[in-house]
């Protein structure tokens, strides 16, 4: 994220800055109607209370948001139908009192927890903040998280989960990375060998084979594959061809405790890895604040590069959101506030759709936290997750174990520029009633992989019926960003 500083540049896209607009403007989103009639956007029943500049999918089907106070956070909880759109918004415990950022690295831990770390701003002030924090939903509390050692800064960095489920950071300021183990609550260092430049302001994207993609921001239009098998480090994946970071309005800006200079390499877009191995890569502006942003794909197959169509309109996607919707299609979040789907052949205008995008387990993308975008189309279903062994009985407040295929889907889902990460890939378990048809979610925990398109591979993750859960003949699925398993049979005592 570009920072805005206290001389703020108004003509630099700023997610708090059009996500406070948008929060001012929701009544207007009734009128957003797609064209298209398989395409349509549906206003939350009930709104926010503070706004929800960025939100987190937790395993027990809740959705965890960021209030715009940034220390604040909120759940919103789907209705006994299933449905977000009348759901219901509660809140939960606020950060610890020294802790109140911005633009931060996330993830949602296999074993359900969420991880925050760093952020550009910390109380609003420009800091490149080194704390961090642990959301604990079954204790609804948040721990601090102590950074690496030696890290005096972390701000606005990438990360990602492994497909071992350690969540690996990037210093912004530099090549380093670091390691989190969350089972054991430590941090280790992780060989930047190879890194053609420092981490500032790019994403991360998984891919199949639990390597990681990066489209450089300094050095553009280089590419680079990070490996964690030996020897682990970077390697060059080719030029973009076209460049996808945009020219930076700022000079040296300070930042504590030392007040060294960052100078900020510019922006870049989201990247999104589709069902078909292609990773759909956005651009940010291509002068100053302005200009069609350029878009490439690359091919995980086969390691190539081809051209993308740059955004109609002189739009583009610097530090915005993208969602892999549930039939393939890319939704992004232009500059502008609009909509584009790209389907693997061209990039079309829809519903506009302010605000950070996330895909829900009904396969609705949730908007800003306000709304959500129905998409068209449907998914293959040779892209379910699907079920080998599950219980056939169950009892409430108890846990089991259920086992199968894709459950953490085939790709991360959601993505951002460079920080606010919010992938989806992993299992969720959803009940139904028989006779009632109501809706229940058991959290889920200790996923075997945080892996994406696993393929043939078994396997497994461990599920909490509620006490809540209402008894009786019911079925069950496994949901991966959006995508629902077939059903299994199951009787809740």
């Amino acid at each position: 994220m570009i920072p805005t500083t206290d001389q703020e540049d108004t003509s630099v896209p700023n997610v708090r800055g059009s996500s406070l607009k948008l929060f001012s403007v929701v009544a207007v989103f009734a009128l957003l109607i797609s064209s298209a009639s398989a395409q349509s956007i549906t206003v939350l029943k009930h709104q926010p209370p503070d706004g929800a500049q960025l939100t987190f999918q937790l395993t027990d089907g809740t959705v965890l948001a960021q209030g715009y106070g940034d220390s604040d956070w909120w759940k919103l909880t789907p209705d006994n139908t299933g449905s977000y759109v009348n759901g219901t918004w509660t809140q939960v415990a606020s950060l610890p009192p020294a802790y109140s950022p911005e633009a931060f690295a996330s993830a949602v831990l296999a074993d359900g927890r969420l991880l925050i770390t760093g952020g550009e701003y910390n109380f609003l002030n420009f800091t490149l903040t080194n704390l961090g924090a642990i959301y604990d939903p079954a204790a609804n509390t948040w721990t601090n998280l102590p950074p690496p050692k030696s890290w005096k800064n972390i701000g606005d960095s990438p990360a990602s989960v492994l497909p071992n489920g350690n969540f690996l950071v990037g210093n912004k300021l530099t090549t380093k990375m670091q390691v989190y183990n969350p089972s054991t609550g430590k941090w280790a260092a992780s060989s930047p060998k190879g890194k053609s430049d420092f981490n500032a302001e790019e994403g991360w994207t998984l891919l199949a084979d639990g390597t990681i993609l990066t489209a450089d921001v300094l050095d553009a239009p280089n590419s680079e594959i990070y490996s964690t098998a030996k020897p682990k480090g970077w390697k060059t994946a080719g030029s973009t061809i076209v460049d996808l970071h945009s020219p930076s309005p700022f000079g040296c800006l300070q930042y504590p405790p030392k007040n060294k200079c960052y100078n900020p390499p510019g922006e870049i877009g989201p990247a999104i890895l589709r069902p078909d191995g292609t990773v759909f890569v956005t651009g940010s502006y291509t002068s100053t604040g302005s200009g069609a942003g350029h878009t490439a794909i690359y091919d995980s197959l086969t390691r190539a590069w081809t051209v993308g169509p740059d955004f109609p309109s002189g739009d583009n996607a610097g530090d915005s959101f993208a969602a892999l919707l549930p039939n393939g299609d890319v939704l992004v979040e232009g500059d502008s506030g609009k909509g584009y789907l790209w389907d693997g052949n061209k990039l079309t205008a829809t519903n506009n759709v302010p605000g950070c995008l996330m895909v829900l387990p009904t396969g609705q993308i949730l908007v800003g936290g306000v709304e959500v975008y129905n998409g068209p189309g449907t998914y293959q279903t040779s892209w379910q997750p699907a079920i080998t062994s599950a219980p056939t009985s169950v009892t409430r407040g108890s846990t089991y174990s259920i086992s199968g295929t894709q459950f953490n889907g085939l790709s991360q889902a959601n993505s951002f520029g460079d920080e606010y990460q919010t992938a989806t890939n992993y299992p969720l378990v959803r009940i139904t009633n028989n006779s009632t048809g109501h809706v229940f979610y058991a959290k889920t925990h200790g996923h075997s992989s945080m892996g994406v398109a696993t393929g043939s591979a078994i396997v497994s993750t461990n599920f909490d019926v509620s006490a809540a859960t209402e008894t009786g003949p019911s079925t069950l699925v496994v949901v991966a960003n959006g995508i629902p398993s077939p059903s299994v049979n199951v009787t809740v005592q």
